[in-house]
């Protein structure tokens, strides 16, 4: 993997990240177009390192909104604190437990069965897509609908009810690459009442939460991987992989900060919906890659 890789690598992930089009499925589409391996534990390192670069894109994007909203008082904060332990409790819940019967399913009767082996699989990538593209499709003439009657019947703030939504279907986007969770999540608030902005404030708020312990994971994989490497005669360049994950997340950086600004603006032009066509499409073109031989 060279430095040109991985800064398109960075540039595609951060774009997409922002953005409920699946950066996953787009990195992977990438990445099998590049020649490389989606499923090693190199690349799926520098996929969370990317996540890292947007992460912060995230935080200095949304700041100035979270001190407003979430931030304003401690009882807006301990409001907010809440929603944001419950629903993340359920997205660790709810990812795990299905992250650990697809293990032990699809990988039945192997000795080091790992979700991640499954991220390199367009046919499972394209119906993933085909599912967030519907949703978010769903979500959006259903805002458009009361954009035209009743702009404020669902209000602006995310109940616990939301959150618990909201967090639960972070939880199902977790294993499965295509289904996108700032789609999946943003869609889900807004058709449970939130408005399309809190529910778009409190899905990235989620993403900052959830980035770490992904980070963690992926390293803890790569350091295994490279003792059982070791183990038999071989080396995996563990520093290597690290410097090229940092320059990654600073692409993904730069570019997430663009992406944020145009998601914004298509959400409060009322043009969600539009995403959803895309993801749609997009899930053609890649089982149009899988049957290709990609």
């Amino acid at each position: 993997m060279s430095i040109l890789h991985v800064i398109i690598l960075a540039i595609v992930q951060g774009l997409a990240e922002l953005l409920p089009v699946s950066s996953s499925a787009h990195v992977v589409v990438a990445e099998k177009l590049l020649g490389l391996d989606p499923t090693t534990p190199q690349m799926t390192l520098l996929l969370v390192m990317l996540h890292t670069g947007t992460m912060f894109a995230v935080i200095v994007y949304f700041w100035n909104q979270w001190k407003k909203t979430y931030f304003s008082s401690g009882d807006a904060f301990k409001r907010f604190l809440i929603r944001l332990i419950w629903a993340s409790l359920l997205t660790a819940v709810i990812g795990e437990v299905i992250i650990k019967t697809i293990e032990k399913t699809a990988f039945k009767g192997a000795s080091k069965g790992e979700i991640e082996l499954l991220f390199g699989r367009l046919d499972l990538i394209a119906p993933a897509l085909a599912a967030a593209g519907l949703l978010i499709l769903l979500a959006g003439l259903m805002e458009k609908r009361r954009m035209g009657a009743h702009e404020q019947v669902y209000g602006d703030s995310v109940t616990m009810r939301q959150a618990g939504w909201i967090g639960a279907i972070q939880g199902l986007c977790l294993p499965f690459r295509g289904f996108s969770r700032s789609g999946a999540t943003i869609s889900t608030g807004m058709l449970t009442g939130a408005s399309k902005e809190r529910a778009e404030r409190f899905s990235f708020a989620l993403a900052v939460v959830l980035t770490p312990p992904a980070v963690g994971r992926e390293v803890m994989r790569l350091v295994k991987a490279s003792h059982a490497a070791k183990a038999a005669g071989t080396t995996i360049d563990l520093h290597g992989s690290m410097v090229m994950g940092l320059l990654g997340a600073v692409f993904a950086f730069l570019a997430g900060l663009v992406a944020l600004r145009w998601l914004s603006s298509w959400l409060e032009e009322g043009r969600w919906y539009l995403f959803g066509i895309y993801c749609l499409v997009a899930s053609v073109v890649v089982f149009g890659l899988y049957h290709a031989g990609y």
